[in-house]
């Protein structure tokens, strides 16, 4: 399976840029996409699509080591290879 990944730091500098770059990164015509972010899924939707799939920590308050709340949320190796097959 050929994979690209794409690293977003800031979503509002990426927007900012031309539609003819954003598609050069994250081309339309690509629907299989997930979005793994130590955070919540809110915001993603527009890079993410309708097709596409979550790796986000939707709910606060949670304590614990941060291994621990890694793997709770399913930011594990078998989890990410497990929703990419998926898409």
């Amino acid at each position: 399976k050929a994979i690209r990944v794409v690293s977003m730091p800031s979503m509002d500098i990426f927007k900012q840029q031309s539609r003819e770059y954003r598609e050069s990164i994250l081309p339309p015509g690509i629907e299989k996409r997930i979005a793994i972010e130590a955070g919540s899924r809110m915001s993603w939707g527009e890079f993410v699509g309708l097709k596409g799939k979550y790796i986000t920590m939707d709910s606060f308050g949670a304590s614990a080591p941060a291994n621990e709340l890694f793997k709770r949320y399913g930011f594990t190796v078998d989890n990410v290879v497990k929703m990419i097959n998926k898409l």
